[in-house]
């Protein structure tokens, strides 16, 4: 009896400790007035994270001063410090602003090209050789051809075409070079290096290049999750971090 009780007294002690520092937050997640679906939000202090439907809402737990990023394709992310009066009014509305499209410029201009024309003379001059072809033929007079000589033209297409899959296959490695590269531009917002990981903005491009050369960024590439390559960089970041000081001394 005495053991039941204290397990149901260590429950309701530990359901309110929950109650006192972590809540269910509901949100909704818009760009001018629209709402946004499968915005990543995520909660960088705690280390979870959600998506929001298609009415643009979602659910998360938090506590006051937990930091939650809201990233979507094609959107600037934002940034959202919890405070208290979010978590008791439990209904939190954020704004997400669209990137600029860039379009590239095009140029069309109309292109004359001058009439081919045919002349009689043109005409009698193939007739000609053909007929000088045809001779060689069937009387053996030679005319300085070669019936059967090396082909120049083939092995020339030959030389091209094993020139281009030498190219091909450096652009290939040259493109899984920079998949990572991609990835990370595509997902993880500039500023998020030199607010989060305290990096300079010198700094970025060469850490980038730090994490890269690790052979586990492949298996961000296969599974891509923000969450995870956070947890990544962040690591990353220590370790780039030390190499500086290191180098210093």
């Amino acid at each position: 009896m005495k053991v039941k009780l204290l397990t149901i007294i260590s429950f309701l002690i530990y359901q309110f400790s929950f109650s006192q520092t972590e809540k269910l937050l509901h949100g909704r997640v818009f760009s001018n007035n629209y709402p946004l679906d499968k915005v990543e939000v995520i909660n960088k202090t705690a280390k979870t994270s959600t998506r929001t439907n298609k009415m643009g809402e979602f659910s998360i737990v938090v506590q006051a001063k937990d930091s939650l990023l809201f990233f979507a394709k094609d959107y600037f992310f934002t940034r959202l410090k919890i405070s208290q009066e979010n978590i008791d009014r439990n209904n939190i509305t954020v704004n997400m602003n669209i990137k600029a499209e860039e379009l590239n410029e095009v140029v069309v201009t109309n292109i004359k090209f001058d009439k081919i024309s045919t002349s009689q003379q043109d005409i009698d001059d193939i007739k000609f050789a053909k007929n000088n072809k045809s001779l060689q033929k069937y009387t053996g007079v030679y005319d300085g051809t070669i019936a059967n000589g090396m082909d120049f033209t083939r092995m020339g297409t030959g030389l091209i075409n094993l020139f281009k899959k030498d190219k091909e296959e450096e652009l290939k490695k040259k493109t899984s070079e920079t998949v990572f590269k991609k990835l990370i531009a595509a997902s993880i917002p500039r500023d998020y290096f030199t607010k989060d990981l305290k990096l300079k903005p010198e700094e970025v491009d060469l850490f980038i290049e730090f994490c890269d050369a690790d052979p586990r960024s492949a298996k961000l590439i296969e599974n891509n999750n923000i969450l995870t390559t956070m947890d990544f960089l962040y690591a990353k970041n220590e370790m780039f971090k030390k190499l500086k000081t290191e180098s210093k001394n």
